[in-house]
Formats: C-alpha cells, structure tokens, sequence
C-alpha cells in the first residue's frame, strides 16, 4: 500500500505473499513477481491464463522445480523406502501446488505419501516429530516458513535419523541431505531483466 501511496513506478514482489499484497494493493502499477513457485494459485487464476504473464499488471519468474525429476532423487538415494512424508505451511498456497505435484509423482513411483502442515512456526517441531515418526523420508518443498525454520526441524529429524530431500538449496542446507534446486541469483538476474 505504500508503494500504491508514494505513486512507484514499478513493484517487484519477492515471494507469494509479497505479490499477493501487491496485486491486492494494486490493479495499475506494474508488478514483477520473483521467487513465486506457481503464479495461477498465488493469484487465484487459472492455470491456462499464466504463461509468464497475466494480461494484467502483473508479470514474474518462477522458482518452481519439476516434481518429477526430485522424486527420481527419492529412487536413487533411498531405494528401500515406503512412506514419504511432505511437510509444508498450509498457509502457503505454492506449498499446497507443489505437495500435490510431488503427492503425483511419488505415488507413480509406488510411494506411500503423506502430508504434514503446520500453520505457522508455532507447531514446526511437533509437526516434524509427528512426519519423522510416519516417514522413511521426508520432503520439504520451497516454503518460506520451512526455510525459516530449518534448524527446528533439523534438530527434530537428525535425532529420528530421518532424512529430509528439500526442494532449494537453502532448505537443503539447512535441514536436507538432498535437492534438486534452482538457483536464486539466476532467478534475481531473469527477474532484473524481465522489469
């Protein structure tokens, strides 16, 4: 609303919650979204409308990562496992697109899947304890929340000596063994270019 205020010329929108701000704050001023995994559930569109743009004000680059080559990472390192637990915010709607993209691919592969939420960093750990107990695996796509919470969760899943694939690298370095990871700088550069 500030920026709406202060008249800019340009909003660029880091992460789903940013842009959603944005596009609510706005309906004229041009907005480049960045670091957004899956633009049509962010902003409430049809999947068809976003081909990197929408025909509005609003424009970006995707920090999404195909499901279907992390869940090959699965195949490979963890051969025996049965049950995959993926663990997100339920308050992030990305998170929702991507555990139902990787739910898909792993359930192909003839994994036995669940989710687990947290509604905020409140209920992380018990969350992860609840995950670690039901899994053999766990994957955390690229949500902010999780992001923040790396070393909670970390600390949860080293002692359930369950291993954690994370969907960027920030997350795998946190708390992950595993990732498959686009990488930010490149996605900041695509976005500079792009405004």
């Amino acid at each position: 609303a500030t920026f709406v205020t202060n008249g800019v010329d340009l909003i660029m929108a880091n992460a789903t919650p940013a842009l959603q701000a944005a596009a609510a704050a706005t309906a004229e001023i041009p907005i480049i979204g960045t670091a957004v995994t899956d633009y049509a559930s962010a902003l409430d569109i049809a999947s068809a409308d976003w081909k990197g743009y929408t025909g509005k004000n609003i424009s970006g680059v995707s920090d999404g990562v195909p499901a279907d080559q992390i869940a090959e990472i699965f195949t490979e390192l963890f051969p025996d496992a049965e049950n995959v637990g993926i663990m997100y915010c339920s308050a992030e709607a990305n998170s929702k697109v991507q555990a139902a993209d990787m739910t898909a691919a792993l359930t192909a592969l003839g994994y036995k899947v669940s989710e687990f939420t947290f509604a905020d960093t409140n209920d992380v750990a018990s969350v992860t304890q609840n995950a670690c107990d039901a899994s053999d695996v766990i994957y955390i796509p690229t949500d902010n929340t999780a992001a923040s919470c790396t070393e909670a969760i970390n600390n949860v899943a080293t002692v359930a000596k369950t291993p954690i694939i994370g969907g960027e690298e920030n997350i795998c370095r946190g708390c992950g063994v595993a990732t498959l990871s686009i990488n930010y700088y490149d996605i900041g550069v695509a976005t500079g270019k792009l405004a």
